[in-house]
């Protein structure tokens, strides 16, 4: 069984965009790439094969999800994640400290770890950094994540001070019990927008020492030329030889930007949650699909598009399907999304080979319109 490597390819002179390659025991990707979320073991109104045929060479699932329902026993007597979602290629698992911290209102944060009750049936959990190593394991993910805190954005320092303490000290024990040698383990630098806090979680991170190395807790409230100022100057301290991921962004204006800085990795749920709510994203900008003015056009979602949807069928039928309430419209428009997505990160990559970044992205900003249409 091959183990996790990583080989920086090249660089884009013009700027910190780079090319990579990971090995994993499942696979090979290609850098910068981005994850299709399959929080609970699945991408959502996709099967397997449809993300496959996307390109998808790597998706993100949830340890936290996938412990509460159906059980980390369960997955493993059926012979690991990998198997049980029927997905042959790499999967990294997020460890759920997002979740945690988002979705349980009441939960106490202990040196130990975290204690809530769970958002599905209430229950009493206590998750500490090695029971989360210890889950992931038994998934049998490719990638695992530490556990760390992840708080909102805020400016109080004092706060994300503390979170970036406790994640630093959850690290440590989360290095020392991981076990299983065919998977990485990645660390994740908190601080929030607090530039000297970020360096000093990316230093003591450093000394741990990890597989690949994240950022977290951005993209969580705080404003765009913030998180654009971490990136600068916190993508670049970060080492040649591991990976860069970039925690649940975003969009492909995030993408430019955070690639042009030098991150490799990206994951977020946009192209699955817009698809589900009939808006498909497209190279001009957001196309409303359910809107009224599409009920007769017999356009495509996008002409240069050779996704199943692009090449079968029209906005109208699509907008027929979104507002009869018909799952294939959100399996459709959630197809093309995740297409555009892994497709234009790879277009990225092309670019950066040839050294023509900078201007593809010049090129795409310039058409590209966030405003939905």
């Amino acid at each position: 069984m091959k183990k996790f490597g990583f080989k920086l390819l090249g660089t884009d002179k013009k700027c910190n965009a780079r090319v990579g390659h990971i090995t994993t025991p499942h696979g090979e990707i290609e850098t910068p790439v981005f994850m299709p979320v399959g929080t609970q073991g699945s991408v959502k109104a996709l099967t397997p094969r449809d993300v496959k045929e996307a390109g998808s060479e790597i998706i993100l699932s949830n340890a936290y999800h996938l412990y509460i329902r159906p059980g980390t026993e369960v997955i493993r007597k059926l012979g690991g994640l990998h198997k049980f979602m029927g997905w042959d290629r790499p999967i990294l698992t997020d460890s759920g400290g997002y979740q945690v911290f988002s979705l349980s209102k009441l939960r106490k944060i202990s040196e130990d770890g975290v204690t809530f009750n769970s958002h599905f049936d209430g229950r009493e959990i206590h998750l500490t950094p090695e029971k989360v190593v210890e889950i992931q394991e038994a998934l049998g993910s490719d990638i695992a994540m530490i556990f760390d805190e992840c708080p909102a954005a805020s400016k109080d320092k004092h706060l994300i001070e503390k979170a970036v303490n406790i994640t630093l000290r959850w690290a440590k024990r989360a290095k020392k019990h991981h076990k299983r040698r065919s998977q990485a383990l990645f660390g994740i630098v908190q601080g929030g927008t607090f530039l000297d806090l970020r360096k000093r979680s990316l230093e003591e991170t450093l000394a741990i020492g990890f597989d690949g190395y994240a950022l977290g807790g951005l993209s969580v409230g705080e404003p765009k030329p913030e998180m654009l100022k971490i990136l600068e100057e916190i993508l670049p301290r970060m080492p040649d030889d591991k990976p860069r991921y970039l925690m649940g962004v975003g969009t492909p204006v995030d993408f430019f930007e955070a690639i042009e800085r030098g991150a490799d990795m990206f994951d977020c749920v946009n192209p699955t949650r817009y698809g589900r709510n009939g808006t498909a994203f497209t190279s001009d900008g957001l196309v409303v699909v359910r809107n009224g003015k599409y009920q007769k056009d017999p356009k495509p979602i996008q002409k240069d598009c050779d996704c199943y949807a692009c090449r079968e069928f029209s906005r109208a039928y699509l907008r027929h399907l979104v507002n009869s309430h018909e799952i294939l419209g959100a399996q459709l428009i959630t197809l093309h999304n995740v297409h555009f997505f892994v497709n234009l990160v790879k277009s990225m990559r092309e670019h950066i080979r040839k050294g023509s970044f900078l201007a593809f992205k010049k090129r795409f900003f310039n058409r590209f319109d966030p405003d939905s249409r």
